[in-house]
């Protein structure tokens, strides 16, 4: 397992591959796509598993939608994906660091949650045009009490909850990266997600594709002022989880390091022995 110090420098070298990779809008655009999409397959599972428990009201419900959707993160570090959940606390200490601009820290987290909204859009519309959700009705009916609980929450709530959730897949991806072998990687991304997703917290992409869905399949409770409510406050959320109680709590915990001050236009790599201890 790496050192705090050792993890960090990981990061900064994952920041400026974020950086770089914007300098192909295409293929970022593509690989932002994809993890939106991988993140609506585990929606589409939970919905499935989950919701004939949901319909005969088993208090197994939760449980088994923690259980199935760690599937989200396993696609996306192991198929390698752009999500911007996780690149919130990445480029933050990129941008603590000084791997990476304030800027294109900040152009990175905007540039990958709009890739990853086309991916879920376009997943979700093909999943409604499917015909899944209809040849399973109890997945149909879990879909609308969730859109009706999210169209009730208040905007404190949707932003604590994302809060929530987003330090639990930041603190998954931050030990995937102290990490070395990719058993223990499975191990962290489900627990860290079971805690989440049975715990009721908000997660920015998830819910893309949940409205997706919702607008697609004519949910009541599913319309275009309460998906951007959710998208703005959600999002928040999951910024100050990500990039505040993860990213800059470990940059600290590590010492606060430093590597030689760049410009937006960055090298291909980090070399850790930069770094000021």
């Amino acid at each position: 397992m790496r050192t705090i110090e050792q993890t960090l420098a990981v990061q900064a070298d994952a920041a400026i591959h974020k950086v770089d990779g914007m300098r192909h809008p295409l293929r970022f655009t593509v690989s932002g796509m994809l993890a939106g999409a991988y993140v609506g397959i585990a929606v589409v599972l939970m919905l499935n598993a989950a919701g004939p428990l949901a319909a005969a009201d088993s208090g197994w419900a939760k449980l088994v939608s923690g259980l199935v959707f760690g599937v989200a993160l396993t696609l996306v570090v192991f198929a390698g994906a752009e999500l911007v959940t996780s690149s919130m606390m990445t480029l933050t200490q990129g941008a603590l660091m000084r791997a990476v601009g304030v800027g294109s820290a900040a152009g990175g987290v905007g540039f990958t949650f709009a890739a990853n909204l086309l991916g879920a859009a376009a997943f979700g519309t093909l999943i409604a045009f499917s015909g899944i959700l209809h040849a399973n009705p109890a997945a149909a009916s879990m879909l609308d009490a969730m859109l009706e609980a999210k169209a009730y929450e208040s905007p404190l709530e949707l932003f604590v909850r994302g809060i929530l959730c987003n330090v639990l897949v930041c603190v998954a991806i931050w030990m995937c990266a102290r990490l070395t072998t990719d058993g223990p990687k499975l191990a962290v991304i489900f627990w860290a997600l079971l805690a989440f997703i049975t715990s009721g917290f908000e997660h920015v992409v998830a819910n893309m594709t949940t409205f997706t869905l919702g607008l697609a399949t004519g949910v009541p409770s599913a319309t275009w002022a309460s998906f951007g409510t959710n998208m703005l406050w959600v999002g928040l959320g999951n910024l100050v989880g990500g990039a505040v109680i993860v990213g800059l709590a470990y940059w600290v915990v590590g010492g606060s390091p430093r590597v030689s001050p760049v410009p937006d236009t960055v090298p291909a790599h980090v070399d850790a022995a930069r770094m000021d201890r």
